[in-house]
């Protein structure tokens, strides 16, 4: 099957990082558009909480982070990529994570699926690889596949890992399946959900989750729950309106 993948490069150059997409594009079939986030150019966050609170269209930036986003809602599969950079990803990464944060509040990217390769010549890159799986998994992404690798200042690059992780995700968006989240993903669903119907809540996030018909749902209405998933999320909701409120 003939699938759209998106590369997030987060990487300000092609060195084993982009070594190890290269391996990993040889294992699925479809065609690539690379987003290299260094050339780019997007300036820093500043913090300035539009994006929470009046919406993320309110960015001073959002001329150069909605593009992107498209991007991510027109892909079917999308691919992040990092080395590790003073034990955490790079600025570049970081900085367009950080204009993306509202998506904590307003997840959309519930059906998708994901791969983060990370690389790395020393240590870290297992907890540069979590926080990615933990950022998307805020966005909403329903599956993530992780590749870790220290390649010891290596200037070639095989590794069976990533045959196999990205062969996996390659069969999983095939199948079209869409699994079911985990307990913490239904925790965090209902915090954000609480938030929304708080008694004085973020306009933005309460007209998101009214619009999106997220609110009348144990979780995202593309992805099943089992009875046990259910009812934990709807003790969730209970516990999460009471301690908001």
């Amino acid at each position: 099957m003939f699938m759209k993948y998106l590369i997030i490069n987060g990487s300000p150059r092609r060195g084993n990082t982009w070594k190890a997409i290269e391996q990993v594009k040889k294992n699925l079939n479809g065609e690539f558009e690379e987003v290299h986030l260094i050339k780019k150019k997007i300036p820093m966050c500043n913090g300035c909480y539009n994006c929470f609170n009046d919406g993320e269209e309110r960015c001073p930036h959002w001329d150069r982070i909605n593009p992107i986003i498209e991007k991510i809602r027109k892909c079917d599969g999308l691919i992040i990529a990092s080395p590790v950079y003073a034990m955490n990803v790079p600025a570049v990464l970081k900085n367009f994570m950080d204009h993306v944060a509202y998506l904590y509040h307003r997840p959309e990217f519930f059906t998708k699926k994901a791969i983060i390769v990370v690389t790395t010549a020393g240590a870290g890159q297992k907890d540069v690889a979590k926080y990615i799986d933990e950022t998307v998994r805020h966005w909403g992404v329903n599956k993530v596949y992780k590749v870790s690798i220290a390649c010891g200042g290596k200037d070639t690059l095989e590794s069976d890992e990533i045959d196999k992780a990205s062969k996996k995700f390659q069969n999983d968006l095939e199948s079209g399946k869409l699994h079911s989240p985990k307990f913490t993903d239904i925790i965090f669903y209902n915090a954000w959900k609480a938030m929304a119907l708080a008694d004085e809540p973020i306009e933005a996030d309460a007209k998101y989750w009214r619009e999106k018909d997220l609110i009348n749902n144990d979780f995202a209405p593309e992805v099943k729950l089992n009875v046990i998933k259910k009812l934990f999320s709807k003790i969730m909701f209970v516990m999460m309106k009471r301690f908001i409120n």
